[in-house]
């Protein structure tokens, strides 16, 4: 049964409008920042649930991040059209149920028994949603796909959206490459559409945001977060690194070594632990968090939980908080910084294989967009862009003893000779 609302179309951002009954098998949603791509999704979800014989799965990579990201997007879209009480949330199941018992499910991609075995309540899933596909590997696609099987009154659509990074990344080659320039806003054929959208798009921004967004000065974060376009590998720092689900085999490591960058509100403290097999020259990143706005009791509490009584090294430029944490239980040292430390400390990590665990998106993204500064012709500087590496930071205080890095200088000369550079 469909469920007649009144729909000022004036709600909808103008570029998403004739979007809002495509039927096309596989959707690409992407662009810039704040374009507004995820909320027309959530919006145009709920008119599809008021239609009717709609069934949503809807995830990211990670669980945890559901709840506070795409799932509230949700809500408020139920909100903003006034039909809260056409709809039943389950807050803590993360469910929610539309007229005539359709539903919304919502799912970590890292949970790999309930993404196979999530069911809804009547009839089958129509509709999968990968928000953030960027941070889900083919593998995450290929198995949600088999969930749309099974009849429906409804033609069967999975969409992706994201903000571009690298054109190494595999949803370029599998849907841009040999169909896309980033000249273009859309594409479409009979099984793949794909839409372009930048802030320009979002009418509904504040004239602060745009202003933000704006006066970005780095080229690589304005074509990418601003302009919306597909970045190229060249400058950035690491190429050595993939991920894996390192759940059983972190039950195998008996030494850690653990880093802390202090951080507070806009930049977040970071921790971070990992396991170093030197004969393997392999590092194993098997924890990476970030906190926001933790004093340094709270602080401290995240690290036992993290660390145990472990010895962690942290951020030196902070000696007070070192101290405080000290005083709540903390086994904390100071890194020993100095001059081409951190230099060093890059030029180490690319001479080892790093492994990521897959549930670290943080740390992924870090790893992904960390990138060398350009001088105004574009040439490379042997100097990193000091953004989106709090965590980085963190692991090379952790493992300044590996490197040979004592003092504030090396001793060791301990660059590995084999790995990747």
């Amino acid at each position: 049964m469909q469920i007649n609302i009144d729909i000022d179309g004036n709600v909808f951002n103008p570029i998403y409008r004739p979007y809002l009954g495509d039927n096309t098998y596989t959707q690409i949603f992407y662009g810039g920042s704040s374009s507004g791509k995820s909320y027309f999704l959530a919006q145009r979800c709920i008119i599809d649930m008021l239609n009717g014989n709609h069934n949503y799965l809807i995830a990211r990579k990670v669980a945890r991040t559901v709840r506070k990201s795409v799932f509230n997007e949700i809500c408020k879209a139920i909100s903003f059209f006034k039909v809260t009480k056409l709809f039943r949330i389950n807050v803590s199941e993360l469910v929610i149920t539309g007229p005539n018992d359709f539903q919304i499910l919502f799912v970590g991609l890292d949970d790999v028994e309930k993404v196979k075995s999530i069911t809804p309540k009547r009839g089958v899933i129509t509709d999968i949603w990968v928000e953030e596909s960027t941070e889900s590997d083919y593998a995450d696609i290929k198995q949600l796909k088999k969930r749309l099987r099974g009849r429906a009154a409804v033609s069967k659509r999975i969409i992706l959206s994201f903000n571009p990074i690298y054109q190494t990344h595999w949803i370029y080659g599998e849907y841009f490459k040999g169909r896309w320039d980033d000249t273009r806003q859309a594409y479409r054929d009979d099984t793949l559409s794909i839409l372009k959208t930048t802030y320009r798009d979002n009418k509904f921004l504040m004239p602060e945001d745009i202003r933000e967004l704006e006066s970005e000065t780095d080229p690589y974060y304005r074509d990418v977060y601003s302009n919306g376009n597909w970045g190229v590998l060249g400058k950035v720092i690491f190429k050595n690194w993939h991920t894996e689900d390192l759940t059983e085999k972190a039950r195998s490591f008996s030494t850690f070594e653990n880093g802390l960058d202090f951080g507070y509100a806009d930049d977040p403290a970071a921790l971070i632990r990992s396991h170093f097999d030197r004969a393997q020259n392999t590092l194993y990143v098997i924890g990476a968090k970030y906190l926001h706005g933790l004093t340094n009791d709270l602080l401290a509490a995240e690290c036992k939980n993290m660390f145990g009584q472990e010895v962690v090294t942290c951020d030196s430029a902070e000696p007070k908080s070192i101290a405080e944490l000290r005083q709540h239980g903390v086994t904390c040292i100071a890194a020993q910084k100095g001059k081409d430390s951190v230099n060093f400390g890059i030029q180490w990590l690319q001479h080892v294989n790093i492994i990521v665990d897959s549930s670290l998106t943080e740390l992924i993204n870090e790893l992904t967009v960390y990138k060398w500064q350009e001088d105004k012709d574009g040439n490379t500087l042997p100097k990193p862009v000091d953004r989106d590496n709090h965590l980085l930071d963190g692991l090379r205080y952790s493992l300044e003893i590996e490197m040979g890095w004592v003092g504030g200088r090396n001793i060791g000369g301990n660059i590995p000779l084999a790995g990747v550079m």
